[in-house]
């Protein structure tokens, strides 16, 4: 799918610097990748002290199953 956007330049070179692309599509599509993933990490925060836990469980004894 073809599209104009406006994008900053300076953060396009800064993405294709250190990601060290050679084209603008495969640094834009990483910076949206990089952006979705953060994002569905930062979900994860939610669910701090909803998940009930065994505390007699000892990981590190299923360890050396």
């Amino acid at each position: 799918m073809a599209s104009n956007i406006e994008y900053d330049p300076y953060l396009l070179s800064e993405v294709l610097k250190l990601g060290g692309f050679k084209y603008k599509k495969d640094a834009v599509n990483a910076a949206l990748k990089e952006y979705v993933l953060h994002h569905q990490q930062m979900k994860v925060l939610d669910l701090f002290g909803l998940i009930d836990y065994d505390k007699r469980y000892n990981y590190k004894k299923e360890r050396k199953r």
